[in-house]
């Protein structure tokens, strides 16, 4: 049996940076906790990815140790759209030595995420 997967996302503000990643990733927004801490997004599957954002005091100062990449079949245009909805390029595009092809990008809180082209490979189970 796989583990289900959650992605926390630390930010300073949860209801301002939701929007974009539920728009980016085709999920709902749900509420913000009682406290102000937490916020859910709404996968469209319930076998997807839970992601939620953690507002912290911190503001964020390197590089994140963990990303997500968004896999996509036409990833030129995914990237524009990201644009459109507030996020940036870092850098160019890159390749990687057996081919692929991804560009960093980063969310309107300075997160970086990345596009990568799907080469239509499925990925190996786990045994």
């Amino acid at each position: 049996m796989a583990t289900r997967i959650g992605i926390g996302i630390d930010c300073a503000d949860p209801e301002a940076l939701a929007p974009f990643w539920a728009a980016a990733l085709g999920y709902g927004v749900g509420d913000l906790d009682r406290d102000g801490t937490y916020l859910d997004l709404v996968p469209p599957e319930a076998s997807l990815p839970g992601v939620y954002f953690q507002r912290v005091p911190e503001a964020k100062l390197t590089k994140n140790r963990v990303h997500l990449d968004l896999v996509v079949r036409d990833p030129a245009a995914e990237v524009r759209r990201l644009e459109r909805l507030g996020a940036t390029r870092s850098g160019d595009p890159l390749s990687g030595s057996e081919g692929g092809w991804w560009q960093v990008m980063v969310d309107p809180e300075g997160n970086e995420f990345c596009v990568c082209e799907d080469d239509g490979v499925e990925a190996a189970s786990a045994p």
